[in-house]
């Protein structure tokens, strides 16, 4: 008894060779993929973008582990794919034109302060879905943004228009304040008893 537990456990199924072979062919993969469906899969702007990701995930599992639920060959997938990304990140950072090749380039959605709706169109993005990215961010209308950009990695950056109405708001208070400040200055002297 106790022994089957532990041929199960730990016992390979499959050959040790096809263990790390089947994870490096899903990574690269998912990797062309993720590159050729757009920086959108990775921002997961809507729930239909996170479904994808969560059921993509699931879907390449079996391709990975194959017929064999064993912990070894769990982590012998796990650390082939640790392997592999260590190893892709570290060649590509060296190789800044594949680099740009692989992770794509950024894509201005907003310029001085103007949405270009031909971008959002190209990316697949809505204005409403831009919105909720600059609400996110702290922005609470896009006629704030003076510049939004698309990063390859699908997140989105947004640049405020100088200066902020929160900015301005605060600068008014403080002038108010100084002013307020000198006339009770003003005032106090004024109501100061004469000194002999």
């Amino acid at each position: 008894m106790h022994s089957k537990v532990w041929t199960d456990m730990f016992v390979l199924a499959l050959p040790m060779a096809e263990k790390i072979l089947r994870p490096m062919a899903v990574y690269f993969f998912l990797v062309i993929g993720l590159r050729l469906a757009g920086k959108r899969e990775l921002a997961q702007l809507n729930p239909f973008d996170l479904v994808v990701l969560l059921t993509l995930s699931n879907t390449v599992q079996n391709a990975i582990i194959g017929d064999d639920n064993s912990v070894t060959g769990g982590i012998i997938g796990a650390s082939t794919l640790l392997v592999v990304n260590y190893l892709v990140v570290r060649f590509l950072y060296r190789h800044e034109k594949l680099d740009r090749l692989v992770e794509g380039e950024s894509c201005s959605l907003i310029e001085n302060g103007k949405i270009l709706e031909n971008r959002l169109t190209k990316e697949v993005l809505t204005r409403q879905e831009l919105e909720a990215a600059a609400h996110k961010q702290g922005f609470g209308d896009l006629r704030e943004v003076e510049r939004a950009v698309l990063e390859p990695s699908g997140t989105i950056s947004f640049t405020a228009k100088k200066p902020v109405p929160e900015e301005t708001r605060h600068q008014e208070i403080l002038k108010r304040l100084d002013q307020l400040s000198r006339e009770l200055a003003q005032l106090r002297l004024r109501g100061a008893p004469p000194t002999a």
